[in-house]
């Protein structure tokens, strides 16, 4: 089981550390508040002019993309409830066709002082010996809220700027969580918009290359509320770029230890004081193993996509232990320093690691998947660099499977006139794309004229290799959602967009190899988004909000039916139609 909050013992003088760093805190307040204001938010949730994004104002067209396997969020001996080696997740990360991996271990004073400079020099080592993309990131506990990846491009000063971020802005280590009352939940929250905020001045400024940050699990405490995901995504669109979703943990129920109740990425919470109110108990489960704001056609992220402005989907391991390994948490020294320490915790925070772990031979507990095993996040990258991944997050070309249901996916829409809509042409009128001949893909923007077609064409490659399960992954439908672009919700608490539905569903049921399915959306007369889904079909029936809206979607699991490779789905990233 993960741990969802780490005691705060062995404290720093994080002023202090920060000033040894080279920033003070005022400077750092100072810097986030100019950049906060400068985005139009001149307190948080406060409307303002609108926000520049480069996902936003891409040109039409996309130039040629690779598909590579990512898992953005994995956890080693470097945090303080996981237990593997780098080498390890490397290892099995690599047998499981992922290209690009990163080290996000859990914020914590030891892990700023002691384990971050430290793992920083095994990932070079690791970077030295494979052709992977490793990233060093870091799990941020968000002011007022959940956990989120922080990813940035490796360079000079990168560690500098980690342990900065983490000193001054982690919600945890400065006391900025669970906050007891409706004002310091304001003040937590404008925490959280001003440190993305900075990490956008950095980035402005040169002092780092990029960065993305995800909002991680948002509906397992419900504490990560509708307006606080718009908050941080206004704060900087180009930094705060979207969600997982779908939580890691999906072996949670079929876990050595798992009991009856056990779901899948450890959704098993009801609210508590400081969660969204308005969350329904629904949204403290899994669907499918999706998170309730992904999974519910017309519900939390069809709400922000109808505000026409991007926010992403993920999916990732979050390894901590994997189901039924056989390996143990490793023995600390005898003697002291650790022999007078009362607790684990403290002994993981003398070095800030835990010890090498221990094959047993014996099945342990754990609630995880190896990277790639299970969750795949696919990023269309123009450069195999690390630079070029994190600018495919950013633009939403993206999609995530489970269980490998799925190869390859590509996803072209395009505009023409009515009636000549099933060849790709010159964009003279007889063809369709925008006015250069182009179609974008996932995450793109088109511009079409009212009364044309837009076409959407989907090419989906079936796996022809048995997962690690053994199954052989059948693919029984694809779905075309959509909705109409609204504009900025008047409520910043939005949960709906009752104008989403699925509009087409396809049956691929006994389809093999590659093929492509068409949908057109004829004569448009406003502008909306399209989003992508499909399943094994094994688990599917009327969605949360009823079958005129979703006919198969995902359906909540009861006890004892939470194995994750009977019930796969995939899901990509929105397409957005600008009609004029």
């Amino acid at each position: 089981m993960h741990t969802h909050d780490a005691p705060r013992t062995h404290a720093l003088d994080a002023d202090a550390e920060l000033r040894a760093l080279g920033f003070s805190r005022r400077d750092i307040l100072r810097t986030a508040g100019i950049a906060l204001a400068a985005g139009g938010l001149s307190a948080f949730g406060g409307a303002g002019a609108a926000m520049a994004s480069t996902s936003a104002t891409r040109p039409a067209g996309d130039p040629q993309l690779a598909w590579l396997v990512g898992d953005h969020h994995v956890h080693t001996q470097f945090s303080h409830d996981a237990k593997y080696r780098m080498a390890q997740q490397l290892d099995a990360a690599q047998h499981y066709g992922v290209d690009w991996l990163a080290f996000t271990e859990h914020s914590n004073f030891a892990h700023a002082d002691r384990g971050l400079p430290t793992a920083r020099d095994l990932i070079q080592q690791e970077r030295d010996a494979r052709g992977m993309l490793i990233f060093q990131g870091l799990e941020w506990y968000i002011p007022a809220a959940e956990h989120a990846t922080v990813l940035i491009t490796p360079g000079t000063d990168d560690i500098r700027l980690l342990r900065a971020f983490e000193l001054a802005w982690d919600g945890k280590l400065n006391h900025w969580d669970k906050p007891a009352d409706a004002a310091q939940m304001a003040d937590f929250e404008r925490r959280a918009a001003e440190a993305v905020a900075w990490l956008g001045a950095q980035k402005s400024a040169g002092a780092l290359g990029d960065a993305v940050v995800l909002a991680n699990h948002p509906m397992r405490l419900g504490i990560d509320s509708p307006h606080e995901l718009r908050g941080w995504r206004d704060a900087d669109p180009d930094i705060f770029i979207g969600m997982e979703g779908a939580p890691g943990a999906q072996g949670s129920a079929i876990s050595q230890n798992a009991g009856p109740g056990d779901q899948r990425g450890e959704y098993v919470n009801a609210p508590r004081p400081d969660s969204w109110a308005a969350y329904p108990a629904d949204a403290y489960r899994p669907y499918g193993g999706f998170d309730w704001a992904t999974a519910t056609v017309g519900g939390l992220w069809d709400a922000m996509l109808a505000e026409g402005k991007p926010f992403w989907i993920t999916s990732n391991s979050d390894n901590h232990l994997t189901v039924k390994d056989t390996w143990r948490i490793g023995d600390y020294p005898a003697g002291e320093p650790y022999a007078s320490l009362p607790s684990e915790f403290d002994r993981w925070a003398v070095r800030g690691m835990r010890p090498d772990p221990v094959d047993t031979g014996m099945p342990q507990g754990g609630s995880d998947f190896w990277p790639g095993q299970f969750s795949r996040l696919h990023t269309g990258v123009t450069t195999r660099s690390y630079a070029g991944v994190l600018e495919a997050m950013r633009r939403g070309r993206m999609w995530v499977d489970h269980g490998h249901l799925i190869a390859g996916l590509d996803v072209q829409v395009g505009a023409t006139m009515p009636g000549k809509g099933n060849g790709r042409g010159n964009g003279n009128g007889g063809g369709w794309g925008n006015a250069s001949g182009t179609t974008v893909t996932l995450g793109g923007r088109l511009t079409a004229k009212r009364g044309q077609d837009v076409v959407v064409t989907i090419t989906v490659t079936t796996t022809d290799y048995t997962n690690a399960a053994g199954i052989l992954p059948q693919l029984a439908h694809v779905d075309v959602i959509a909705g109409p672009v609204t504009g900025t919700a008047a409520d910043a608490d939005a949960m709906r967009a009752p104008e989403t539905r699925v509009v087409r569903q396809f049956d691929t049921t006994g389809s093999r190899g590659t093929f492509t399915l068409t949908h057109v959306f004829e004569r448009v007369d406003r502008p909306f988004y399209v989003r992508f889904r499909g399943s094994d079909g094994n688990r599917t029936g009327a969605g949360y909000h009823g079958a005129a809206v979703d006919p198969a979607g995902p359906q909540r699991h009861g006890d004892g039916e939470g194995d994750p490779w009977s019930d796969t789905w995939f899901y990509a990233n929105p397409v957005f139609i600008d009609v004029h």
